[in-house]
């Protein structure tokens, strides 16, 4: 069979990867660049993208200018994981429910949910601040937790419910059959065939809510050990000076639990990713 793709066609080609994947990747490099230098380097003219007076002591003295920055690191995972487990909670039964049944407004609500997605979290700021103060939940986790789950729920419902429509209907038909009820099929049947699904889903929420905790964190919080990285890191922004360099090497340090997470759940994001793509 001949190569659909000619030469030209192919260079092109790997000249848009390499292209879009320079984009996506440089100001990551620049940041750990960043965090090798000197600070009284940072600002030299002409700017110099290699320098020879690299050192890693930023990332040692990032923990003495920063004392909580352990637990800032602890509250953004925290932060986290309770909003993929809440969202997923409601995520799971509505899709389901979107995927399987047709009811009165079923159409209307799938555009309300997607037009939600469109807006900011900062559109609902004020109401938001005015109901977590009037419950008392100011100043506490789940005024970064809840906020972030609701905002979420949306999104993972419409991913969910495609992946749920792709299983087929004979499995759960054959399983009422034998006297299963909605719930036991839901949770034998279907959840395990939607795990790869489940993990897209999950994996999607949670980089979400770890991109999402400095706007609910400022305005929801000013308790330090309740604060995640993403606000604590502000505190490397002295009075006269901004140590740069820590900041970078924090930044850095705060991502790795979630590219670890990402690499380990990488193949299980593929298989999510790609179920059904190709029809039999």
């Amino acid at each position: 069979m001949m190569d659909r793709y000619s030469l030209p066609h192919k260079v092109f080609l790997y000249f848009c990867v390499v292209l879009f994947l320079g984009f996506i990747l440089l100001p990551f490099f620049e940041m750990f660049m960043t965090s090798l230098r000197p600070l009284e380097h940072l600002f030299r003219s002409p700017y110099q993208f290699w320098s020879d007076d690299f050192s890693f002591k930023a990332y040692s003295q990032m923990w003495e200018t920063v004392p909580m920055l352990p637990r800032y690191i602890a509250n953004s995972m925290l932060i986290s994981i309770s909003v993929t487990a809440l969202a997923l909670a409601f995520v799971i039964p509505a899709a389901y429910a979107y995927a399987r049944f047709d009811f009165k407004g079923k159409s209307l609500s799938l555009g309300i949910f997607l037009a939600v997605n469109m807006f900011s979290g900062a559109v609902l700021l004020i109401p938001l601040y005015k109901l977590l103060r009037n419950y008392g939940l100011l100043n506490t986790y789940f005024a970064m937790i809840v906020p972030g789950a609701a905002f979420l729920v949306p999104m993972g419902i419409w991913l969910l419910k495609s992946y749920l429509e792709k299983i087929p209907r004979e499995l759960e038909d054959a399983a009422f059959m034998d006297g299963a009820s909605r719930l036991y099929t839901l949770r034998r049947v279907v959840l395990p065939l939607a795990v790869p699904g489940l993990i897209v889903v999950g994996v999607a929420v949670f980089l979400s809510a770890y991109a999402q905790q400095f706007l609910f964190a400022i305005t929801f919080n000013s308790v330090k050990e309740f604060m995640p990285l993403p606000a604590g890191i502000l505190e490397f922004i002295g009075y006269q000076s901004v140590k740069w360099n820590q900041m970078m090497a924090a930044s850095i340090v705060g991502i790795l639990p979630v590219l670890v997470i990402f690499l380990f759940l990488q193949r299980y994001l593929v298989a999510g990713l790609t179920a059904g793509a190709i029809k039999e």
